[in-house]
């Protein structure tokens, strides 16, 4: 039997077994690697990332803090809101995604491209709120074409609702998303949470902003909520009651329908702000569901400047009504008493310049009372001559002028009262004499807001400086009081009781037959006191306000308090480039502002007696 010889193992065979074990081995090594990698190195990261496939966190945003009025009537609420939501790590295709969803908004790909920009560098998984309020019509898109929208879903959210528009608008401030800065600021905001952008909700944030509560939901693999595991509940924030009067407020906001400026009502027994008004106003609903930016503009380029609040941080000269401080001083320091006479041709000659007064031919003798009840620019003149300006400075402090009042309201202006060495630092120049008389009639170099003025007329109505305020109370969501707010007293008028009567009855008289007559009531006292500041130098000529063009018209102020021997109530009324002075046109507006007052006090007693006599077992 013949044996065949062995097969041979070719020579390329052979010599590539050991290239091909080598790289079976490095597979094999590169494979345990990874596997170690994976499961070793990235087990918990990896763990984790795939339960968030499975569970997450959402957390519940907290109801913000109601808002009311005195009379407990609702301000400022939260309602209930549907916003669009989107988690990038859901979606297998996120461009098609974003385009399908930018459909259904009816918004370009790119604001929603936008939007996912600004999110960057969040936590994995965290939603990005891509628009917020929407509507019924975009609801239910989002809902019937779901399939299309893997990492989408809807949030309700508390969104903040100011019921009353443009009402308060000022005081109240408005909500807006918060910013990186605030971010980085800490406080344990995320990205996409509301939080106070300007007046009391900015101020208040802490007492408003409540605490957010979280639930454990499970989710299948775009991320469509399956059930709800564990929830932490939230805590709303709380509830702030004003010192406002909604009927009073809205009633001076219908007196300043149409025209620019500001009112301030306020109660000079405590400082407690009744009514404010700054006109025009805006409306914070835009914000709270997320300004547009053609709306921003339009805000923004109005040359009325709709987000200026007057009130608060409107620098105004004071015009006449200054001259009620300039004759405390006089009184005080001892220059005039109230048998001064001083003669009023029509005006002064001071060096080269004649300072004429507002009437034409002049005023004849006056003294003190009725330089007052004329309001005579030449008494005043005089008076601030011999005065001096700091003398006229340092009693316009103790009024409370040329610093802010302290009011808990954002960029509040202090206004500014001119001396010798405020000009100097200001301006690096002296003081000369002839600047005295045109600042003693509140022109010139001085400003005031119409809350400093208020203030100050209050004080004459009181003999008290009160720091105005107007949050009342703080109360938990469970109705426990934490804080009460009362009157916050800054001075006692360091004036002798005879300078505070002569000031009231000219006041009186200034409105029972004076300049301010356009005030009078029929069965009530009220003190107050005319004021029309220039905005431009007219030179000799007397111009109607018709032949003006209207950012060249004077300024009409009116301050006022009542009754006058028991005040409750004082006003400082200012209408910007108005047609006429204070006496024709910021009279009349304060006088329905005293009558709205007055007549919600009967009302209110009137039904309080009812109710009592109504009561059963009560001897009537």
């Amino acid at each position: 039997m013949v044996s065949l010889p062995q097969r041979e193992v070719p020579i390329m065979a052979r010599r590539r077994l050991p290239l091909a074990a080598a790289a079976l081995l490095i597979a094999i090594v590169a494979l345990a690697t990874r596997l170690w990698q994976l499961q070793v190195m990235r087990g918990e990261e990896l763990g984790l990332l795939a339960d968030n496939n499975r569970i997450r966190l959402h957390r519940v945003q907290a109801t913000r803090g109601t808002v009311r009025d005195r009379l407990g009537r609702v301000i400022v609420d939260s309602q209930p809101s549907f916003d669009a939501v989107l988690v990038p790590e859901d979606s297998d295709n996120l461009e098609t995604t974003v385009e399908n969803l930018s459909q259904l908004l009816r918004q370009s790909s790119a604001e929603t491209q936008a939007v996912l920009r600004q999110a960057k560098g969040r936590p994995a998984f965290q939603e990005v709120i891509v628009k917020r309020d929407l509507s019924w019509d975009e609801i239910m898109a989002i809902e019937t074409h779901q399939l299309d929208l893997p990492g989408v879903s809807l949030r309700i959210t508390p969104r903040r609702n100011y019921p009353h528009g443009s009402s308060l608008a000022h005081v109240l401030g408005y909500v807006g998303e918060v910013s990186s800065k605030e971010l980085a600021a800490g406080g344990g905001y995320r990205m996409g949470d509301l939080i106070g952008k300007a007046g009391l909700e900015r101020r208040w944030e802490k007492y408003l902003r409540g605490i957010d509560g979280g639930q454990q939901v499970e989710v299948d693999s775009v991320g469509r909520k399956l059930r709800v595991l564990r929830e932490v509940p939230e805590v709303p924030g709380n509830t702030l009651t004003l010192s406002f009067d909604l009927d009073l407020q809205i009633a001076a906001e219908d007196a300043f329908r149409d025209k620019q400026g500001a009112a301030v009502v306020l109660d000079p027994r405590n400082g407690e702000i009744l009514a404010l008004v700054s006109s025009p106003s805006y409306d914070p609903n835009l914000f709270s569901r997320g300004i547009r930016p053609a709306e921003w503009a339009a805000l923004t380029q109005d040359p009325l400047r709709p987000l200026n609040d007057r009130a608060v941080r409107g620098q105004y000269p004071p015009g006449s009504t200054f001259k009620v401080i300039v004759a405390a001083a006089a009184l005080e320091e001892g220059v005039v008493n109230p048998f001064t006479r001083i003669h009023c041709g029509g005006g002064v000659q001071f060096g080269n310049h004649y300072f004429r007064c507002w009437k034409k031919g002049g005023h004849g003798s006056m003294n003190l009372h009725d330089a007052l009840v004329n309001s005579c620019d030449t008494y005043f003149y005089q008076v601030g001559q011999r005065l001096g300006i700091d003398a006229i400075a340092d009693w316009s402090h103790k009024f409370g002028l040329g610093v802010p009042t302290g009011v808990d309201l954002d960029h509040e202006k202090g206004g500014s009262i001119p001396s010798t060495i405020w000009k100097r630092k200001r301006f690096k120049e002296p003081w000369y004499a002839g600047e005295t008389l045109s600042n003693a009639i509140g022109q010139g170099y001085v400003t005031a807001t119409p809350l400093q003025m208020a203030q100050a007329i209050g004080a004459i109505a009181t003999g008290k400086r009160y720091r105005p305020h107007f949050v009342r109370q703080i109360e938990s969501p469970d109705g426990e009081v934490i804080q009460n707010y009362e009157g916050d007293l800054v001075s006692e008028m360091p004036l002798k009781k005879s300078t505070l009567e002569q000031l009231r009855h000219a006041l009186r008289d200034t409105v029972a037959r004076g300049t301010g007559s356009k005030a009078k009531m029929a069965t009530i006292e009220v003190g107050g006191k005319t004021g029309t500041s220039q905005v431009v130098a007219l030179g000799k000529n007397r111009l109607k306000p018709s032949q003006l063009k209207r950012e060249h018209r004077d300024h009409a102020w009116f301050v006022a308090f009542a009754p006058v021997e028991e005040p409750e109530v004082a006003v400082a009324v200012v209408v910007e480039h108005a047609d006429g002075g204070g006496g024709a046109i910021a009279a009349p507006l304060t006088k329905r502002l005293l009558e709205a007052y007055f007549r919600l006090q009967e009302e209110r007693e009137a039904t309080k007696y009812a109710d009592v006599r109504s009561s059963p077992g009560l001897p009537f």
